[in-house]
């Protein structure tokens, strides 16, 4: 297919990259760039002068409407919420020079998530991928004085916060380690010692599999917590296999249980402790990682 039959294909890591943060689903950031190019197709091209600037108005536009009804849908979301693991994150990073474009962690993405609509996508656009005012402001149908304010408002809760010194991937893989170790294991003290003060785990089963119902906080209920998943694993004589992988930019683990996948697990690392712990059990945001 020529770029003629597929006006999408030079952008499609920009605007899945695009949409995804904006949705925290990558299931639904598909859909939403399939939208925009139907949309495409039925526009008179005359009236096109960016082919680009246009798909990332329309999927912009597009992600809005849908936070409409996800932020109705979280509402009544059984337990904690954590957008969709992506295992293969260079599939929705842009090119650009910009350390942001490369953060797809859980932290960031969580700190999206409490932005507005509009304050998330007009930071996401200018600070993620560089697209001038001019083009925000006719992708939210605002003056770019107004949409310069929504972006630097977002930037103050997203340098809130982000760590200052941001683990190297050595360094987070090690942690990651050694936290599943020492859980597995039931070390409880040198599991302790990894974590921060406040520390906090969310497990996200989306009311289909068994998960924590809220926040779990402190390094103490942290880890008797995790310790406890194991335990329960050896009593029923589960058979479980963990495969590190890249998840949203970082080491993570899948963990199989019996042959199949069970969960993900993930870690925010901060000053050389694990300061939160994220665990995607709902088989829906799990559906879309190939088998490893």
């Amino acid at each position: 297919m020529t770029q003629a039959q597929d006006p999408v294909g030079p952008y499609r890591g920009r605007l899945l990259g695009l949409a995804y943060r904006m949705l925290g689903s990558l299931a639904d950031a598909e859909d939403v760039v399939q939208d925009a190019y139907l949309r495409f197709a039925a526009e008179d091209r005359g009236d096109v002068r960016s082919t680009e600037a246009f798909l990332v108005r329309i999927v912009t536009r597009l992600c809005l409407d849908r936070l409409k009804s996800a932020r109705a849908r979280r509402e009544i979301y059984v337990g904690p919420w954590l957008p969709e693991p992506v295992v293969d994150a260079d599939a929705i990073t842009p090119e650009t020079a910009k350390a942001l474009a490369d953060d797809l962690s859980f932290a960031l993405m969580l700190t999206l998530e409490r932005l507005s609509g509009p304050e998330r996508a007009a930071f996401l656009l200018h600070d993620v991928f560089e697209t001038p005012f001019s083009e925000i402001a006719a992708a939210l149908g605002r003056s770019e004085a107004a949409c310069r304010q929504l972006a630097a408002r977002a930037r103050k809760a997203v340098r809130r916060e982000r760590p200052l010194r941001p683990a190297d991937e050595g360094e987070h893989e090690a942690r990651l380690s050694a936290f599943a170790q020492a859980a597995a294991s039931g070390d409880a003290s040198g599991l302790r010692a990894l974590l921060t003060e406040d520390v906090v785990a969310l497990s996200d089963g989306g009311g289909i599999k068994t998960a924590a119902l809220n926040p779990i906080v402190g390094p103490d209920h942290v880890s008797r917590f995790f310790i406890g998943i194991f335990r329960k694993a050896e009593r029923l004589k589960a058979e479980m296999r963990f495969v590190l992988v890249q998840i949203n930019g970082a080491p993570g683990y899948l963990l199989y249980v019996d042959g199949a996948l069970d969960l993900t697990m993930s870690v925010d690392v901060r000053d050389g402790r694990i300061a939160a712990v994220y665990v995607v059990r709902n088989p829906e945001k799990l559906a879309g990682l190939a088998l490893h």
